[in-house]
């Protein structure tokens, strides 16, 4: 008789990896193609639906990067000194109306157009001026200090590829092209619902063997980080036809669907029974810990995440794998998973077998180098480890105990979540 795993249960031979299982979920997603119109100021952490092209230059015009006097270069003197005469003043937003001729100069503000006839800009602080004369010297040179025209950005120019993510940046870059709206990939729409009758919600008094429901409000949070359309389907009692409508419902209004508790050990989990009866289950354990009994497949064309029971393993199996999958699902651009190598001062205990997620604090020592401790007991229900901890301390498979003083990979939480 074959049983489901739990999350502390030793190496099984029929654990997928880390690196097949998110082959198989990746050959599985297939980007949203569907867009929408959006104004500027509402594309924060959205998906950019097509390519953007730059309608202008940027700058528009040749402008001066400095405070200063507007030139022609070939009256810089060759040694020496020279005097020139301030025929006026360029201002930011206010172009000088006239040409200028060679032995002239325009007083010339940090933005300003630079006059017809001028090709450099002298730094106010370079200059001596008495009057209506400024007398400079030959340590300029042509062309200094002056923005030339879409030196930024030019007309024609791709600016940004369909998939990108927009940050601050990204909104500037945007706004500084006079663009108002924006074709985005149109939201990615996820419904959850946790399962256990040992359940509770806040506004509930604990019965004897009740817990209240954390892992609710710990997806929610990741899922709103992530930008998307979240449907709160609540808390599913462990019964097999509440479950059955739990998810008929959520693939009738979502892309994926994400579960927690339902997918291990217990007679009454019917999360994975469920899934095989109206969908397709691809894999369900994982040589990782803590996370290791995680449910993927497909429900019609939802996409279908069976999370753990245990806090902390509900959150490392979304950062590893879920939301990977929904940012791809989202159409944004693959990015790289960055890890750093550092020490570790803390003794580590490790069964070679699994992949592990162990929970570490990165800091700087007495002489300013990196270096990660342990926050301490590791277990899957531990979930202040979690808000302790601001990266993943990284441990392969083959890797057993890890002694202070060695090295190990730490995957940063900033950025990540």
């Amino acid at each position: 008789m074959t049983t489901a795993p739990g999350c502390m249960d030793d190496y099984d031979t029929n654990s997928l990896s880390v690196a097949e299982a998110l082959r198989r979920i990746d050959s599985d997603v297939q980007p949203l193609t569907d867009t929408e119109a959006v104004p500027l100021c509402n594309c924060l952490g959205r998906i950019l639906g097509e390519d953007i092209i730059s309608p202008v230059n940027v700058p528009a015009h040749h402008n001066s990067a400095m405070d200063g006097y507007a030139i022609r270069g070939s009256d810089i003197p060759l040694s020496g000194a020279r005097e020139l005469q301030v025929v006026g003043t360029a201002w930011a937003g206010k172009a000088f109306p006239k040409p200028t001729h060679p032995g002239e100069c325009v007083r010339i503000m940090t933005g300003a157009v630079v006059p017809e006839g001028t090709d450099t800009v002298i730094m106010q602080e370079h200059a001596v001026r008495h009057d209506d004369v400024i007398q400079i010297n030959s340590n300029n040179k042509p062309g200094q200090h002056v923005r030339q025209a879409g030196e930024d950005l030019a007309i024609g120019q791709i600016v940004m590829q369909a998939g990108k993510r927009l940050l601050p940046a990204e909104l500037g870059v945007l706004a500084s092209l006079g663009i108002a709206k924006i074709k985005l990939v149109r939201c990615l729409r996820v419904a959850f619902f946790t399962t256990g009758d040992e359940l509770c919600s806040l506004d509930e008094p604990l019965g004897a063997g009740n817990i209240y429901d954390s892992n609710r409000y710990t997806i929610t949070g990741m899922l709103t980080r992530l930008g998307v359309e979240i449907i709160d389907l609540g808390i599913i009692k462990d019964e097999r036809e509440a479950i059955r409508t739990a998810f008929i419902q959520a693939a009738d209004t979502a892309d994926a669907i994400i579960t927690s508790g339902g997918v291990s050990v217990g007679e009454a989990d019917f999360v994975k029974e469920t899934l095989e009866h109206l969908g397709q289950v691809n894999f369900w354990k994982i040589a990782m810990k803590p996370g290791r009994p995680l449910a993927f497949g497909k429900i019609n064309n939802s996409l279908f995440f069976g999370l753990p029971g245990n806090p902390v393993s509900v959150m490392a199996t979304f950062y590893q794998f879920v939301q990977p999958a929904l940012r791809r699902l989202m159409g944004q651009a693959p990015s790289p998973n960055l890890l750093v190598k550092v020490p570790c001062i803390s003794r580590l205990k490790k069964a070679p077998g699994r992949m592990e997620f162990q929970r570490g604090i990165l800091e700087a020592n007495t002489n300013g180098e990196l270096v990660v401790r342990s926050t301490g007991e590791q277990g899957s229900g531990i979930l202040s480890s979690m808000s302790q901890a601001n990266c993943f301390i990284v441990l392969p498979v083959t890797c057993g105990n890890v002694e202070p003083g060695g090295l190990v990979e730490v995957q940063l939480f900033e950025g990540l979540v």
